[in-house]
Protein backbone atom coordinates (compact mmCIF):
# COMPACT_ATOMS: atom_id res chain seq x y z
CA UNK A 1 0.00 0.00 0.00
CA UNK A 2 1.46 3.35 -0.46
CA UNK A 3 1.38 7.09 0.79
CA UNK A 4 -1.76 7.86 -1.66
CA UNK A 5 -3.60 5.17 -0.71
CA UNK A 6 -3.28 5.62 2.96
CA UNK A 7 -4.46 9.33 1.98
CA UNK A 8 -1.58 10.95 3.63
CA UNK A 9 -0.17 14.19 1.92
CA UNK A 10 3.00 15.59 1.79
CA UNK A 11 4.41 19.14 1.68
CA UNK A 12 6.39 20.36 -0.80
CA UNK A 13 10.64 20.89 0.23
CA UNK A 14 9.91 25.07 0.37
CA UNK A 15 13.43 26.50 0.03
CA UNK A 16 14.61 29.58 1.38
CA UNK A 17 17.81 31.80 1.52
CA UNK A 18 18.99 34.69 3.11
CA UNK A 19 22.15 36.32 4.43
CA UNK A 20 23.46 38.63 6.82
CA UNK A 21 26.87 40.98 8.11
CA UNK A 22 27.56 39.80 10.94
CA UNK A 23 30.38 40.82 13.13
CA UNK A 24 32.23 42.31 9.75
CA UNK A 25 31.77 38.46 8.32
CA UNK A 26 28.70 37.96 6.05
CA UNK A 27 26.66 34.70 7.05
CA UNK A 28 24.30 32.93 4.78
CA UNK A 29 21.50 30.87 6.31
CA UNK A 30 19.65 28.19 3.83
CA UNK A 31 16.51 26.71 4.96
CA UNK A 32 14.86 23.43 3.78
CA UNK A 33 11.10 23.40 5.00
CA UNK A 34 10.71 19.29 5.12
CA UNK A 35 7.55 17.54 5.99
CA UNK A 36 7.22 17.83 9.69
CA UNK A 37 10.64 20.13 9.94
CA UNK A 38 13.38 21.60 8.58
CA UNK A 39 17.10 21.92 7.41
CA UNK A 40 19.08 24.79 8.06
CA UNK A 41 22.43 25.36 6.98
CA UNK A 42 24.73 28.32 8.46
CA UNK A 43 27.93 29.57 6.65
CA UNK A 44 30.34 31.94 4.80
CA UNK A 45 31.62 29.44 2.15
CA UNK A 46 29.73 26.29 0.78
CA UNK A 47 30.89 23.65 3.32
CA UNK A 48 29.24 20.80 5.22
CA UNK A 49 31.43 20.61 7.85
CA UNK A 50 29.11 18.65 10.45
CA UNK A 51 25.36 17.96 10.95
CA UNK A 52 23.27 17.77 13.84
CA UNK A 53 19.59 16.79 14.45
CA UNK A 54 17.11 17.12 17.54
CA UNK A 55 13.30 16.64 17.81
CA UNK A 56 11.19 16.94 20.84
CA UNK A 57 10.15 14.34 22.67
CA UNK A 58 6.96 13.23 25.04
CA UNK A 59 9.49 11.78 27.77
CA UNK A 60 11.25 14.56 28.37
CA UNK A 61 11.14 18.76 28.29
CA UNK A 62 14.32 19.03 26.52
CA UNK A 63 14.69 17.90 22.78
CA UNK A 64 16.48 14.66 21.93
CA UNK A 65 19.57 15.63 19.66
CA UNK A 66 22.39 14.23 17.89
CA UNK A 67 25.50 15.37 16.00
CA UNK A 68 25.58 12.95 12.79
CA UNK A 69 28.40 14.33 11.45
CA UNK A 70 31.68 16.32 11.88
CA UNK A 71 33.74 17.26 15.42
CA UNK A 72 32.06 16.09 18.31
CA UNK A 73 33.81 18.69 20.27
CA UNK A 74 32.30 21.32 18.33
CA UNK A 75 28.56 21.20 20.33
CA UNK A 76 27.37 24.48 17.83
CA UNK A 77 25.08 22.60 15.93
CA UNK A 78 23.50 20.61 18.46
CA UNK A 79 22.92 23.24 21.10
CA UNK A 80 21.35 25.37 18.02
CA UNK A 81 18.63 21.80 16.67
CA UNK A 82 18.26 21.09 20.37
CA UNK A 83 17.06 25.07 21.17
CA UNK A 84 15.34 25.31 17.58
CA UNK A 85 13.44 22.44 18.19
CA UNK A 86 12.50 23.52 21.77
CA UNK A 87 11.04 26.32 19.77
CA UNK A 88 9.10 25.11 16.84
CA UNK A 89 8.36 21.75 18.05
CA UNK A 90 9.67 20.03 15.00
CA UNK A 91 12.35 17.83 13.40
CA UNK A 92 15.09 19.68 12.98
CA UNK A 93 18.63 19.47 10.68
CA UNK A 94 21.31 22.26 11.63
CA UNK A 95 24.82 22.14 9.76
CA UNK A 96 26.65 25.17 11.53
CA UNK A 97 29.86 25.77 9.42
CA UNK A 98 31.12 29.01 10.91
CA UNK A 99 34.64 29.49 13.04
CA UNK A 100 33.62 30.38 15.88
CA UNK A 101 35.85 33.36 16.38
CA UNK A 102 33.98 35.31 18.94
CA UNK A 103 31.78 34.38 21.54
CA UNK A 104 28.78 37.23 20.59
CA UNK A 105 28.86 35.64 16.96
CA UNK A 106 26.18 32.30 18.10
CA UNK A 107 23.89 35.20 19.79
CA UNK A 108 23.66 37.11 17.04
CA UNK A 109 23.74 34.58 14.53
CA UNK A 110 20.92 32.59 16.69
CA UNK A 111 18.55 36.06 16.74
CA UNK A 112 19.06 36.90 13.37
CA UNK A 113 17.37 32.95 12.75
CA UNK A 114 14.75 34.13 15.79
CA UNK A 115 14.00 36.86 13.01
CA UNK A 116 13.45 35.20 10.59
CA UNK A 117 11.25 32.48 11.89
CA UNK A 118 8.75 35.43 12.99
CA UNK A 119 9.05 37.01 9.34
CA UNK A 120 8.72 33.77 7.54
CA UNK A 121 7.39 31.17 9.63
CA UNK A 122 6.29 29.34 6.83
CA UNK A 123 9.93 27.86 6.21
CA UNK A 124 10.31 26.99 9.74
Amino acid sequence: MNNMENNASFDPILVHNFSEKILEQVVHFHVMKLNGGFFLWIGSTPVLSNLAVSMSSKHDSMPLSSQIMGDPSNTSANTLAQRLAKRTQKQVYVSYSLAVTDCNLSLLVENRIKKELELHPEYF
